[in-house]
C-alpha cells in the first residue's frame, strides 16, 4: 500500500487518508505545459515519475529511495488496483496532486531528473532496516516533542543492539519497543507474522471483536428493543427513539460498498442517508445523537460528506498542512482549510449529541473535529478520542515488512491541535466501562437523552 490508499481499520493498523479544498487557480495539463516528468512531492516523501502513460511513486529519505507504486494513465488521471486514483494538473515547474476522497492537495515541484539513489539497489539487512525504519520517524514525525520522546536518543539506546545475525522476531521487537512510547494509534509495523499498533494508554482500539461486543450490548441496553436498522455494510445503523429523537451509528468512514473507491463509498453513503434522513423525517426530529464511540476511521471526506447532510449554512472544518523539512519538526506544508458545504440533498439542522470515546479514531474524530465549527454546535458527551487526525505514510522496509508514520496535524480555527489527549467532551461519563457492561448501563446514551429533551 502507498500513501495514497483508503485507510484501515485500527485492528490492522497499517493506514492512509483521503479533498475537499479547492485548487486556488485552476491548473491543466496541456502540451505546453506537461505533466511528464519527476516531481518531488512537499512533505510526504515522495517522488512522483511520469511518462508514457505511467506514474511511478518511490518513497524516500536522506538514505532511502524504493519504488511504492505504479498507475496507469488516463488523460490526467491515474489507476491502480486496490489503490485510490488521483490527478496531476500543473504549469511548468509547479503542479498539484489531488487524490480522490482525499482531504486537502499535495503540491509538486518539477525535478530535473530522478534523483540518483532511486536508480541504486538499497541497503539490505537488520542495521539498514533499523536505518532506514528511524530516518522516517526522524524526517516526518511531527510530535516527538509533544510525545516527550527525544528520537535522536531512541537511536543512540536501540542501534548498537542491532545484529547483522539477529533473528527478525529480535528485530521486530526491537523497532516495536523504539514506537511503542509514542501511543500513538497511527505509528504500526507489520511483518509476515506479527503486527504491532499504536495506543494511546488506557485506550482500547476499534476492533472487529470490540463491535462484536459494543453493537449487541448497545441494541439491548440502550435501543432496547427500538427496531436497529444497519446499512452500508453494517458500518452505518439508525433507529427512531421515542420521544422523537434518531439515532445514528457510524462504526467506520470507508468499507460501505464491495470497491475501496471513494466514488463509490460516497455514493452508498449517499444513498444510506437518503433513507435515514427522510424529507419527513428531519420535520419531525426534535435531536438526534450520533454514537461514534467504536469508529476506525477511513475518509476524512466521506465524514465531511456526512457533516454536510447535517447542516443549512457552510462552516470550517479545519486546517491542515503536513510536515516538511526532514532537519527541522517544526516546519510544514502551507495550512489548506477546509470547509464543509451543505448538500443539496435532504439534511437535518436541528441539536445533536455526539457520543465520543476512546475507540474513536482518525476520521472519526476529524469529522467530530469538524461538527464543532456547526450550528448548533453539537454537545460531545462521553471520553475523549483517541488523538490521531493525521493521514500517515505507509512504507516497506528494505526487508518487505510495512510500517506506518503520521506526519499532519490538522490545527482547529484558534490553531488548536488534539493530536495525543484526543478531543474531550462537554460531558463526561463512562463510555464501556467494565462496571457500565456489568450494570447493563449506558451513561452517555442517557445523558445524550436528557440533553435533546430537556
Amino acid at each position: 500500500m502507498t500513501f495514497l490508499s483508503f485507510r484501515a481499520l485500527a485492528a490492522v493498523g497499517i493506514a492512509a487518508g483521503l479533498v475537499a479544498a479547492p485548487l486556488s487557480a485552476p491548473l491543466a495539463a496541456t502540451a505546453a505545459t506537461s505533466v511528464n516528468g519527476v516531481w518531488a512531492m512537499d512533505g510526504y516523501g515522495t517522488i512522483v515519475a511520469i511518462d508514457n502513460g505511467k506514474a511511478e511513486l518511490f518513497s524516500t529519505t536522506s538514505i532511502s529511495c524504493a519504488p511504492a507504486g505504479e498507475y496507469t494513465r488516463s488523460g490526467d488521471r491515474f489507476t491502480a488496483a486496490e489503490e485510490q486514483a488521483f490527478t496531476v494538473r500543473g504549469r511548468r515547474d509547479r503542479a498539484v496532486l489531488q487524490v480522490e476522497g482525499n482531504v486537502g492537495d499535495k503540491h509538486l515541484r518539477r525535478l530535473a531528473k530522478l534523483p540518483k539513489l532511486c536508480t541504486m539497489p538499497g541497503a539490505t539487512g537488520p542495521v539498514a532496516v533499523f536505518d532506514q525504519f528511524w530516518t522516517t520517524y526522524a524526517e516526518n514525525y511531527p510530535f516527538f516533542q509533544a510525545k516527550g520522546v527525544d528520537w535522536n536518543k531512541v537511536r543512540d539506546t536501540y542501534r548498537p543492539q542491532v545484529k547483522p545475525d539477529m533473528s527478525d522476531d529480535a528485530l521486530f521487537d526491537l523497532l516495536t519497543a523504539m514506537i511503542k512510547p509514542l501511543g500513538d494509534a497511527h505509528t504500526a509495523i507489520r511483518s509476515e507474522t506479527r503486527s504491532f499498533p499504536g495506543v494511546r494508554p488506557g485506550t482500547t482500539l476499534p476492533s472487529p471483536e470490540l463491535e462484536a461486543v459494543i453493537r449487541p450490548y448497545v441494541e439491548a441496553t440502550a435501543l432496547k428493543g427500538v427496531s436497529f436498522t444497519s446499512y452500508a455494510n453494517e458500518r452505518i445503523g439508525y433507529a427512531d427513539l421515542p420521544g422523537r429523537i434518531g439515532y445514528l451509528r457510524v462504526i467506520a468512514f470507508l468499507g460501505y460498498g464491495d470497491v475501496a473507491d471513494y466514488n463509490a463509498e460516497r455514493k452508498v453513503l449517499d444513498d444510506t442517508l437518503d433513507k435515514i434522513l427522510t424529507r419527513q423525517r428531519v420535520k419531525t426530529l426534535r435531536g438526534l445523537i450520533i454514537d461514534l464511540r467504536v469508529n476506525g476511521g477511513g475518509s476524512d471526506q466521506l465524514g465531511l460528506d456526512l457533516a454536510s447532510r447535517l447542516t443549512g449554512k457552510p462552516f470550517f472544518a479545519y486546517s491542515k498542512r503536513a510536515r516538511n523539512d526532514p532537519a527541522d519538526p517544526a516546519a510544514f506544508t502551507v495550512p489548506q482549510p477546509l470547509f464543509v458545504q451543505p448538500s443539496e440533498r435532504t439534511k437535518y439542522t436541528g441539536p445533536i449529541a455526539m457520543l465520543t470515546g476512546g475507540s474513536q479514531m482518525s476520521a472519526g474524530e476529524t469529522f467530530t473535529q469538524a461538527m464543532a465549527n456547526r450550528t448548533p454546535r453539537p454537545i460531545r458527551i462521553g471520553q475523549n478520542t483517541q488523538g490521531v487526525f493525521s493521514d500517515v505514510l505507509v512504507r516497506t522496509l528494505p526487508n518487505g515488512w510495512q510500517f506506518t508514520v503520521p506526519n499532519e496535524e490538522f490545527r482547529t480555527r484558534d490553531w488548536r491541535t488534539y493530536d495525543g489527549a484526543g478531543i474531550p467532551p462537554d460531558l463526561r461519563t463512562p463510555v464501556f466501562t467494565p462496571a457500565e457492561l456489568e450494570g447493563h448501563r449506558d451513561s452517555a446514551f442517557a445523558t445524550a437523552l436528557k440533553v435533546l429533551v430537556r
